[in-house]
């Protein structure tokens, strides 16, 4: 199962838009939604009307969506939710799509949020990979969550979750907070490959890296107008550059190697 919300848990609607293409990408199918009226308020979350192509109009509501996908040359099939993080009774909700889990004999949950960091633009965007399962991290190669402090749905999926036996996977992205807005797709771009990676299931993302690469040269045009953004930018790099350095020329060059000849194999 792969999850995202759109709210809180969405710095530049990265997560929601990764699990959008992911669902588009693998030509997902809708088996499920939850009831919108016991979760939302719609005086916050308010519904909007759309024309359809036919010229009617129609109201879309506030939800969170199911569907299902078989990933190609793989044994493996994805259970996806997309919606809007609710309004009330986050314990049902989530309760709700833990039984649906159960039901649907998942054995994985993917969590995907964004959040605004202090991070530049013009470096890959972290992404931090956490589990709270032993057995999974150690096979993983990645830690467990240390922080302490407020949470959203993402983070109450992931508790309950474990509470059921269901190993889950948090998967956060850097968004850098100076251009949060949305689209975001250099961070929705950095959460796709870490999804490729942990699926093992090669994803053809030439026409999202187009973007990101367009995004980026935007925002640098936009730092070079205002002298200040500029040259907080530059303090950003330094800093990032200094905490990487050990790294530079180990596991990431190598990550990014192995999902460079996985792509040669596919072509």
């Amino acid at each position: 199962m792969l999850a995202a919300f759109e709210g809180w848990n969405d710095a530049g609607e990265a997560a929601s838009d990764a699990v959008k293409f992911l669902s588009m990408f693998w030509q997902s199918e809708k088996i499920a939604s939850l009831n919108a009226d016991e979760y939302y308020d719609f005086q916050f979350t308010r519904p909007v009307i759309e024309r359809l192509a036919s010229g009617e109009k129609r109201i879309k509501w506030p939800s969170t969506r199911i569907s299902k996908a078989e990933v190609p040359n793989s044994n493996l099939d994805v259970i996806f939710v997309s919606g809007v993080e609710p309004s009330y009774k986050w314990r049902a909700y989530t309760a709700e799509l833990i039984a649906l889990a159960k039901e649907l004999e998942v054995d994985c949950i993917l969590l995907a949020g964004a959040l605004l960091a202090d991070v530049p633009h013009t470096r890959p965007i972290p992404v931090t990979v956490t589990c709270e399962d032993s057995d999974l991290r150690e096979e993983l190669k990645v830690e467990s969550s240390h922080y302490e402090g407020p949470i959203g749905i993402v983070g109450v999926l992931a508790e309950m979750a474990g509470l059921a036996d269901i190993p889950a996977v948090s998967l956060w992205a850097a968004v850098p907070h100076y251009v949060g807005h949305s689209p975001s797709p250099k961070a929705q771009l950095s959460l796709l490959h870490r999804i490729e990676e942990l699926l093992q299931a090669p994803l053809d993302t030439a026409l999202l890296t187009d973007e990101a690469d367009a995004w980026e040269r935007g925002v640098d045009e936009l730092a070079t107008e205002d002298p200040e953004i500029a040259a907080y930018v530059r303090q950003l790099e330094e800093a990032k550059d200094t905490a990487e350095l050990p790294e530079a020329s180990g596991e990431s060059i190598a990550r990014e190697f192995e999902r460079y000849l996985k792509r040669r194999r596919r072509d």
